[in-house]
Parts: structure tokens; sequence; C-alpha cells
């Protein structure tokens, strides 16, 4: 193992960081916690998976005596961190969706108007039925009446004067 806080402590917290970082993007990605959307938690697998993967090369493989640390490196994790917690704040300020109206318990004896079948003819003069009389269909063998004949068209008398 590569870490030794003795000999190369900065070598040693920056392998610490970098585990700390990932394991902590990785629990934010893979846990939804805050609501993220899925392309949000995605990048935070990602990045958790590539940071926890380098510490753990600096850790257990890596054997050269030159290195490059990458503070910059420390801000990808800490904005994708306050997102997150940013993504949680506002899921937890959301008012909660209304309840849905309970619905009436069944009546199996209830009475319902009785409406005409589908497709069925209205009753003849537009009257209805009243509520809970049986709907009287007329029988298609009878002839119906005749229209009559519409007037024919008068233009009006012009004006006298």
């Amino acid at each position: 193992m590569n870490l030794d806080f003795d000999v190369d402590p900065l070598f040693s917290w920056y392998v610490v960081l970098l585990a700390v970082s990932g394991i902590a993007l990785l629990v934010i990605g893979a846990v939804n916690l805050g609501g993220l959307k899925f392309g949000w938690r995605a990048l935070n697998v990602l990045v958790g998976l590539g940071f926890t993967g380098y510490a753990y090369y600096l850790a257990f493989v890596f054997d050269g005596s030159t290195y490059t640390i990458f503070f910059k490196a420390f801000i990808l994790p800490v904005l994708l961190i306050i997102n997150a917690v940013k993504a949680l704040v506002t899921r937890s300020q959301t008012p909660a969706a209304p309840a849905a109206p309970a619905a009436a318990p069944y009546q199996p004896n209830a009475q319902y108007p009785q409406y005409p079948q589908q497709g069925a003819p209205y009753p003849p003069g537009g009257q209805y039925p009243q509520q809970g009389a049986p709907y009287q269909q007329p029988s298609p063998y009878q002839a119906a009446a005749p229209a009559a004949p519409a007037a024919p068209y008068q233009p009006p008398a012009p004006p006298q004067g």
C-alpha cells in the first residue's frame, strides 16, 4: 500500500480525498436521495467510479516516483454534490399533489335512470322518458309518418312608397 502519512502526507491525503469524493458521488448517483434526473445520476456514478478507481490505482498499484496532483479535479465533485443538495431542497419545497376525491361506494340496489340502448333512436318529438320509466323503442316495422313538404321560398315584397 502506498499510503504513508509520515513519508508523504500530501500524496496520502490526495488519495484519501479522491476515494471519499468518489464514494460520495457513487452513493448520490446510485441512491436517488435528492430526486435527481437520470442523466445527473449517471454522471455522478461515472465520475464517482473514476475517482474511486484512480484512488485505488494510486494506493495499491502505483509504484512510480513522480506524480501530479490535480486539485482542480475536486471542483467537479463539489459541484455535483451541490447540485444534488439543491435538487433535494427543491423536492422538499414542492407542494404535495392534492388527494384524489374518494369514489362513491358501490350500491348494488341503487336506482339509476334507464337510457336508450346504444344507437337507438330518440323518442319522437324530443320527449325523453321520465326518470325510472323504461324507454319504449318504436318497432322497426312501423311506417314513419311522411314529413310535410316545406313551403317554397317567397322573397319579401318591396316597400311601397
